[in-house]
C-alpha cells in the first residue's frame, strides 16, 4: 500500500498551529452502476491537518487522512476479476476563500496487494496530501469539500474457475443451467484448472459469466467426442467452435486433455460484459473448465469506477493568517544595497507583480503555474477536534503562543540540513488568487500516473 506522508518544506521558518479536523464522509455511487461503492454506502472518517499561522515562506501543508468507520462494515469493493496492481485513487478538494480564492485537490493512492474477485475488499489510501510554500501575506478561509475515489484495474489476465463455490461470488461467478455435473479432482495429468471441470450431455445447456475487462477466453478441453459449442458475446452469437477438432480443422484424437484456449473474444470496450458458451449437439458431451479475464488499464476511462463522498453535516471553516516580513530571502536592511541573489527572478525584481509578458503565469524555472479558479460549492460536516494530540508526525519547534481554535500547542520544525528547491523542483505550480500572487504549490508527481486524475 502506498502511503504519502507528511511532508515538512525545510529551510524555511515554521510558526504553525496545527489544526486538526474531524470529518466525517458518506460515500455513494452516485448514480454510477459500475462503482466501487457496490452494495450500500461507505463511511469514512477524515483527519484534515494544516497549520494555521504562518509567515511568508513557510509551508502550508494540508495531510488528510482518511479510514473506514469501524462501526459500518460497508468497504469499497472490487468490481471484477483483476490480477493484482489495481489502484485506488482519492482526491479531496479543498476551497479557498477571502485573499486567495481558488480549489486545490489533495491527492492519495493505494495498491491491493493480491489479485481481486468481485466483492473483494479495496484499501483506501491512507493520506491525500498536498505540501506548498506561501509566497503572499494575507488571511485565508480553508473549507473542505467533498472527496471523489476511483479504481484503476491492472494490465492482464486473470483466470475465473468453473465452480460456484468461495472462489466465485454469486453475482459474478459462471452461472450454469440444468443438466451440468461437476467432475472433481480429475487426474493432473489431464491439465484442468484446479483439476475440476464441468460437464454436460444436454442439448441447449450453456454457463454464463458476467465480467469487467477487455477481452476474455474460454477454457476447455479437447476431446473426440465434444459438441460444437455456440459462444455468445453480450446476447449475440458471435463464433460456433468444435473442440473435438484442431486448428486445421483435423479431428483430433484426445480424451479430455484439459487446460487449452478455446475462444477468444475480440477487443471489447472497457466495462461490463457477458459471455455465454452453449452445447450445440444433441449426441455429443460438453465441458467448461474456466474462463480467463484481461483487462488493458489504457482503455479504462478514467471515473469509470468512481464514487462521491459527502460531508456529513456542515462543512467547518478554517482561516489561515500569513504574515508579512519573514521571508528568510527578504532583505532585513532595506538600507543596504541590494543583493541580485535575493531576487529569484532577475527579470522581475518585484516579486508581487507577474512578468506582463506571461499574464501572471510561469516563474521564469521551466515549470508552469496555473491560476486556480473559483468554484461553487454544495458540500454540508465535521467537528473541529480542540483537544488531544493529532496521530499525524510533527517535528518538534519552539510552542506558538498563538493557538487557533481546532489547533494544538506544536510546530513544524525546519530542516537546517535541506533546502526546498529540490522538493520545490518536481511537478506542477499552482499560484492561488489573483494574477499578483498567492498560494504557490510545488506539486510532486504521483507516483503511480495510470488513470490518475489530473
Amino acid at each position: 500500500m502506498v502511503t504519502l506522508g507528511v511532508v515538512v518544506l525545510p529551510g524555511v521558518p515554521a510558526f504553525a498551529a496545527p489544526a486538526d479536523l474531524v470529518i466525517d464522509y458518506t460515500c455513494t455511487s452516485d448514480g454510477n452502476t459500475s462503482s466501487i461503492v457496490r452494495h450500500g454506502a461507505v463511511k469514512l472518517r477524515t483527519n484534515l491537518t494544516f497549520a494555521t499561522d504562518l509567515a511568508v515562506g513557510g509551508p502550508l501543508n494540508f495531510a488528510w487522512k482518511l479510514a473506514y468507520t469501524g462501526s459500518d462494515p460497508n468497504r469499497l469493493q472490487s468490481p471484477g476479476y483483476f490480477k493484482a496492481g489495481g489502484l485506488v485513487h482519492a482526491t479531496g478538494r479543498i476551497k479557498l476563500e477571502k485573499d486567495w480564492k481558488g480549489i486545490l485537490e489533495p491527492q492519495g493512492v493505494s495498491d491491493p496487494a493480491d489479485a481481486l474477485r468481485p466483492d473483494d475488499e479495496l484499501p483506501l489510501p491512507e493520506l491525500m496530501n498536498d505540501p506548498g510554500l506561501t509566497n503572499k501575506a494575507g488571511v485565508v478561509k480553508i473549507t473542505p469539500q467533498d472527496i471523489e475515489l476511483d479504481f484503476t484495474p491492472p494490465d492482464g489476465p486473470v483466470t475465473v474457475n468453473d465452480g460456484d463455490d468461495a472462489d466465485n461470488p454469486s453475482d459474478m461467478g459462471i452461472e450454469y443451467s440444468s443438466g451440468w455435473v461437476s467432475l472433481d479432482d480429475r487426474p493432473a495429468s489431464e491439465h484442468h484448472v484446479h483439476n475440476d471441470l464441468h460437464e454436460t450431455t444436454q442439448n441447449g445447456a450453456f454457463a454464463d459469466l458476467t465480467f469487467v475487462g477487455t477481452s476474455v477466453k474460454y477454457i476447455g478441453p479437447t476431446d473426440k467426442d465434444s459438441s460444437p459449442v455456440n459462444v455468445y458475446i453480450d446476447g449475440a452469437l458471435v463464433s460456433t467452435i468444435d473442440p473435438s477438432r484442431n486448428a486445421d480443422d483435423d479431428p483430433v484424437n484426445d480424451d479430455l486433455d484439459g487446460g487449452k484456449t478455446l475462444y477468444t473474444s475480440p477487443v471489447l470496450d472497457y466495462g461490463q460484459h457477458t459471455i455465454r458458451v452453449q452445447k450445440a449437439s444433441a449426441d455429443r458431451q460438453m465441458w467448461v473448465d474456466a474462463f480467463e479475464v484481461s483487462t488493458t488499464t489504457a482503455e479504462t476511462p478514467t471515473g469509470f469506477h468512481k464514487a462521491k463522498c459527502s460531508i456529513v453535516g456542515t462543512a467547518p471553516s478554517v482561516e489561515v493568517t500569513i504574515g508579512g516580513g519573514t521571508d528568510p530571502t527578504d532583505d532585513p536592511d532595506p538600507t543596504d544595497d541590494p543583493d541580485p541573489t535575493d531576487d529569484p527572478d532577475p527579470n522581475n525584481p518585484d516579486p508581487g507583480n507577474p512578468d506582463p509578458g506571461n499574464n501572471g503565469v510561469g516563474d521564469g524555472d521551466g515549470l508552469t503555474n496555473v491560476v486556480v479558479i473559483p468554484q461553487a460549492s454544495n458540500s454540508t460536516s465535521s467537528t473541529p477536534k480542540s483537544t488531544g494530540p493529532t496521530a499525524t508526525k510533527y517535528y518538534k519547534a519552539p510552542q506558538v503562543s498563538k493557538t487557533p481554535s481546532g489547533g494544538v500547542e506544536t510546530g513544524v520544525a525546519p530542516d537546517a540540513e535541506r533546502h526546498p528547491y529540490g522538493l520545490m523542483a518536481g511537478g506542477m505550480a499552482l499560484v492561488m488568487g489573483t494574477a499578483g500572487g498567492g498560494l504557490l504549490m510545488r506539486r510532486r508527481r504521483a507516483e503511480h500516473a495510470g488513470g490518475a486524475h489530473s
